[in-house]
């Protein structure tokens, strides 16, 4: 751009002085002509680096997800392919052979229809022993009863015969009576005992209770719904829309459920776009201006966006805690650049952008929009220059 410029002036300059003559050319003149350019350059750059600022260093940087199976088994299909291929939320990415999971889970639910069965037997059970403790209290409730009329009766017969008024056979037939209840009354008596054995018994094998329901039956239920979960990882789906690398799976291999024994790897189809700028050139730059920036890749392209934000924070910035003093003075590297982050408008949305591609980009602040235009054209130059391949062979 400097050198179109240039080439403008030069051609005016050859106008009035050379061509029509309008202006004497002598060494005032001349002096006059070289410094103009040289001083108007000068100010140009120096006002574009600080309301239009740019960048040769972009960087487009995507997150990657390492896939790593749930489960150990023997893989049965990879249906997704390594390259550019788009994979979408929820794709199969592989799938393990299911058999042995399922057999778990039809285990699993034979145990709990058991359990299920057994628990209603012992809640039966449990009824009964139930009923049998009310039925031996009511008798028991009874005997006692006709045990206290017997007692005075008892009395009664004791004090006739005492004064000689009743029958000695009353008294024998009424004390004969009492022992008989008392017996009676003992025998009420071992028989809710062993009602309440039985009924406690019985609560202690159906336990407690989780929820609604008893321990067994529950902890039953909870390994068949992890056996079912199971049962459903043997399909491993793509959690994002992605395209899939490093893809070395195979059908027959073996997967071994191992947390850092990755199979696969995503990289999201969506990434971040992030410039590096010095850290005297930001300050005119804020959030939601506008931006363009070219990528290596895609030669002639100007893709727009605006600023997301201004990452104020780099790694000189930062003081770990360590038993040593921070390094000052000749040893200190020089100052590092700070990102800024953009975001990509909607009409560039769908352009696909490498993990890692580089290119330069250009920010335009609120103010001085009229030599914008310069910074725009550099930008486009720039971009058409990369279709240049400058290697010698």
């Amino acid at each position: 751009m400097e050198a179109l410029l240039l080439g403008i002036y030069s051609f005016f300059v050859w106008l009035i002085f050379i061509k029509f003559k309008w202006l004497p050319w002598n060494t005032q003149t001349q002096v006059t002509v070289a410094i103009i350019p040289i001083v108007g350059m000068a100010i140009l750059i120096l006002l574009l680096n600080v309301f239009a600022p740019s960048s040769t260093d972009v960087r487009v940087f995507k997150y990657t997800v390492p896939i790593v199976s749930q489960l150990r088994g023997r893989v049965i299909e990879v249906p997704v392919e390594e390259g550019n291929r788009p994979v979408k939320k929820g794709d199969v990415l592989f799938k393990i052979d299911p058999e042995p999971y399922r057999l778990t889970v039809n285990q699993l639910e034979a145990q709990l229809a058991s359990a299920i069965a057994s628990q209603k037997e012992q809640e039966e059970s449990l009824k009964g022993a139930r009923g049998a403790v009310d039925q031996s209290a009511a008798r028991m409730r009874e005997i006692a009863a006709r045990l206290e009329l017997a007692r005075a009766r008892v009395t009664q017969n004791r004090e006739l015969v005492a004064t000689g008024a009743g029958s000695k056979f009353d008294l024998e037939q009424a004390e004969t009576n009492l022992k008989d209840l008392e017996g009676q009354l003992d025998a009420a008596r071992a028989s809710q005992v062993q009602a309440r054995a039985g009924e406690q018994q019985t609560v202690q094998k159906l336990g407690a209770k989780v929820n609604g329901e008893f321990a067994q039956v529950a902890q039953i239920r909870a390994q068949l719904e992890n056996a079912r979960w199971e049962l459903d990882q043997t399909v491993t789906r793509s959690p994002c829309d992605c395209y899939v690398i490093n893809l070395q799976l195979r059908a027959g291999g073996f997967v071994a459920g191992v947390p850092f024994n990755a199979v696969m790897t995503l990289v999201e189809a969506e990434g971040q776009v992030v410039a590096l700028f010095n850290q005297n050139e930001l300050h005119q730059v804020a959030p939601g201006n506008e931006a363009e920036f070219t990528l290596y890749t895609d030669p002639g392209r100007i893709i727009k966006g605006k600023v997301d934000s201004v990452i104020w924070a780099q790694g000189q910035g930062q003081l770990p805690p360590s038993g040593t003093l921070p390094m000052i003075g000749v040893l200190t590297q020089p100052p590092g650049r700070f990102a800024v982050k953009f975001d990509i408008a909607d009409k560039d949305k769908d352009l696909f952008m490498a993990a890692g591609a580089a290119g330069n980009a250009a920010i335009y602040t609120e103010r001085l929009a009229a030599i914008h235009i310069i910074r725009k054209v550099v930008l486009r130059v720039g971009s058409y220059i990369n279709y240049l391949i400058l290697k010698l062979h």
